[in-house]
């Protein structure tokens, strides 16, 4: 049986899905960014409705971002998320 080749990762998993090099990036900055309001809902011990009120939105809201629905939330809206979570948010362009 023949193997699948082994493909290095670029770095960037949507790139390596074969989206634009523009859309893999901010599809990446949108990953990163739900993941770590994630991990700040989950390190702070909120529940959802608790997190919907300090992060001033809906709890299915909240919900959507728990469950990683990034098509639910555009990148100034993550960024304005991360922000009330009391998370800094910084733009590395290399």
């Amino acid at each position: 049986m023949d193997k699948e080749p082994i493909v290095e990762s670029s770095g960037n998993v949507f790139a390596d899905l074969g989206f634009s090099p523009e859309e893999a990036a901010l599809l990446a900055m949108r990953a990163e960014l739900m993941a770590r309001l994630r991990e700040t809902i989950a390190s702070s011990g909120w529940t959802q409705a608790e997190a919907a009120v300090r992060l001033g939105i809906g709890q299915s809201r909240v919900s959507d971002l728990v469950r990683g629905k990034r098509d639910k939330f555009s990148l100034d809206m993550l960024v304005t998320l991360a922000t009330r979570a009391g998370r800094r948010v910084a733009l590395a362009v290399s």
